[in-house]
């Protein structure tokens, strides 16, 4: 028998070194003189249920032995390919950090159940005892399945198996005023009360190892019929060549004259703490308050959420930037308005939102599929939805809603925003979820589908929990809430340089009425501005 003893930890939506609890207690095991593990082999896995993988073949006479990556009501791929770059650029800068410290990253394609079972299986082979299989707990019935899956493979094979507590959230689980997840609030007010004051809520972060347990000797390679790239460039080709540039609809949106993203960031864990340096020393996290509700530029918001939504950074350190900006305790952002003075109205609205994404997650243990049923948390069947695979006219109306030509311009310009960047601002995506669920009546879960392929920073749990809360069915205390677009336009965008940004067939006009509602434009000036079909 080797003298091997391997600790597996499969990473999902922990993708960072620093703030990990997994890596954390490696690198202390790393420093006993006698330890249970002498090796240790992080794995990520490109899900085959979530993410399109059959550009891994290693050959075009290859099939894959996984159906597609589809949604189920629209057939919408489930990762579209604004977030699989980012997921990938991710995933690459976790594997140079591990790298750095003397570690590694496998990276796999498949099912994790399979993954870790074949992994098991070969090591056995080559005489390699695996110790132990580690992964992070998480929400979700995918989720769940996956950590039963990998669970039932490693006791299969008389091997250890943990689940970590996910301490990417703002308050830690071990430290909710409640066990049992049927006592969360169906109000997200009263839970917040519960957990406040928010400044002293999260505990300290975890620093980052300067040094892990060796890899194996001997890795497996990734089984037939995928092989893995060795280049960053390489997987993102992987990860979009199944995808095609049209996504299915018949008029995607083309790129604006001069338009420019909001979004213009890449993943990981490197450049996450960089964009949250970037907004403590230009002053934007004071002035979040202010400007949240923007929507053309880079700074209007924190746009943290892709970040945080693939464990890159995590809640407790966006906190504890703020803590040190606030005490007066970092050089960065000193000299900006408000340095050292405790905190204001913006870095407490910043929290307020972290919290929102820590109620969501809870709402998903609380309630499970019910995320994402049609009757949603309230288990609501009153409403006659409209359904698209039963209906031509309602296809149609969703196909000119997903390519941006509704012929309402606050909408168009969020659709399109969304297909060309995978980003839009939270003002404009419950003007957009409001408009699908309660001015056409559709069924909300299109919506929620398209934003899951579409979004970088697309979450679980805040995506479906924020399409129920506006569609109706969720937890709302207002069950009337209606956004009006054309109000909202006014409100937030009153010169339309948003809509003109993104809509360029609307850039000669003027008249803010016409400019959000060209669908009431006289037929011969649509054919004039290209509107033909609005």
């Amino acid at each position: 028998m080797s003298s091997h003893r391997v600790l597996i930890y499969l990473l999902r939506r922990d993708l960072r070194v620093a703030d990990n609890p997994i890596f954390n207690e490696v690198a202390k095991i790393s420093q006993q003189s006698q330890h249970p593990f002498t090796h240790f082999l992080p794995v990520y896995v490109f899900a085959a249920q979530q993410i399109e993988v059959s550009g891994f073949l290693s050959s075009d006479s290859e099939r894959s032995p996984f159906p597609q990556a589809r949604s189920q009501a629209g057939g919408f791929w489930r990762c579209g390919p604004h977030r699989a770059k980012f997921l990938a650029e991710s995933v690459w800068d976790v594997k140079k950090g591990l790298n750095s410290i003397g570690s590694c990253l496998e990276i796999r394609v498949g099912m994790a159940g399979q993954v870790i079972k074949e992994m098991l299986e070969a090591f056995k082979q080559a005489d390699t005892e695996i110790a132990g299989v580690w992964m992070t707990d998480e929400e979700g019935v995918e989720e769940k399945r996956e950590e039963r899956d990998v669970r039932k493979v490693a006791e299969a094979a008389q091997t250890e198996f943990k689940l970590w507590v996910d301490e990417k959230y703002y308050v830690d689980d071990r430290d909710l005023p409640f066990q049992n997840p049927r006592q969360l609030p169906d109000v997200f007010t009263t839970y917040r009360k519960q957990v406040e004051p928010l400044r002293g809520a999260p505990r300290r972060s975890l620093p980052a190892p300067k040094k892990l347990l060796p890899a194996p000797d001997c890795i497996p390679p990734q089984p037939a019929p995928f092989s893995m790239p060795d280049t960053l460039e390489d997987i993102i080709a992987c990860l979009t060549k199944p995808l095609g540039p049209n996504l299915g609809l018949s008029n995607p949106p083309r790129w604006p004259t001069k338009a420019q993203s909001a979004h213009p960031f890449h993943g990981g864990e490197k450049t996450g703490h960089g964009r949250i340096k970037h907004l403590i020393a230009n002053g934007n996290m004071m002035m979040y308050k202010d400007t949240r509700n923007g929507m053309l530029g880079l700074d209007f918001s924190t746009k943290l959420s892709a970040w945080l939504a693939l464990g890159c950074i995590t809640a407790r350190q966006v906190h504890e930037h703020l803590i040190d900006f606030e005490d007066g305790q970092t050089d960065v952002g000193k000299g900006v308005h408000g340095y050292g003075k405790g905190e204001n109205k913006g870095t407490a609205a910043v929290r307020f939102e972290l919290l929102w994404r820590d109620y969501f997650r809870l709402a998903t243990r609380k309630f499970g599929p019910r995320l994402f049923r049609i009757e949603g948390f309230k288990n609501d069947s009153s409403y006659p939805w409209k359904y698209p695979q039963k209906d031509k006219e309602v296809q149609h109306t969703v196909e000119r809603f997903l390519e941006g030509t509704t012929g309402n311009g606050f909408i168009d310009a969020s659709m399109r925003e969304l297909f060309l960047t995978g980003y839009t601002s939270n003002r404009l995506r419950q003007n957009v979820a409001s408009f699908l669920a309660k001015h056409l009546g559709i069924d909300w879960r299109i919506g929620a589908e398209w934003y899951e392929s579409m979004l970088c920073d697309y979450d679980l749990s805040s995506n479906w929990g924020n399409w129920q809360y506006n569609a109706g069915v969720g937890n709302d205390p207002r069950e009337a809430r209606v956004f009006n677009p054309v109000k909202q336009a006014h409100d937030y965008d009153p010169h339309g340089e948003y809509v003109k940004n993104w809509v360029e067939e609307l850039r000669p006009l003027d008249d803010p009425q016409v400019l959000f509602q060209p669908w009431k434009i006289p037929e011969d000036k649509k054919k004039e501005l290209g509107l033909d079909g609005w």
